[in-house]
């Protein structure tokens, strides 16, 4: 909840995963309230683990599947197509992210979007409303 309220500049990396509330928790509230919102080539992004995911999404289908092997692969075979839509890429390309960021550059492009934002004048600070439930 604090970082609904933040008034400093706000910079989200995501290095590996970024699933559900928790992604959304660290990014301020949403991927698109940071000054810059960048992720790995190897990160993932998503409503909640891929996964349990499949397991919920398609837990009828896997219902149907009496073999337990057979079920597994189903399940592997659906995560990793999850997994191939969930690129850093695929949400860039969406426009969920500013860019996908080769890792030995991250800390530059942090400190020029620090410095950026420096020269900007800082706004009054606002009340804000945040509702916890």
């Amino acid at each position: 909840m604090a970082g609904a309220a933040l008034t400093v500049p706000l910079v989200a990396v995501i290095l590996r995963r970024g699933y559900g509330l928790g992604a959304q928790a660290m990014c301020g509230g949403s991927l698109h309230e940071p000054l810059l919102t960048v992720a790995w080539p190897g990160a993932h992004l998503g409503p909640m683990g891929l996964e349990g995911a499949v397991r919920l999404g398609m837990r009828k289908e896997l219902e149907a599947i009496a073999d337990p092997d057979e079920r597994e692969q189903a399940v592997r075979a659906a995560t990793a197509a999850a997994e191939e839509n969930a690129r850093a890429l695929n949400s860039a390309s969406m426009f969920e992210l500013d860019d996908v960021v080769d890792p030995a550059d991250t800390r530059e492009l942090i400190a020029a979007t620090l410095a950026a934002a420096a020269q900007h004048e800082t706004p009054a600070p606002r009340s804000r409303f945040i509702d916890t439930w």
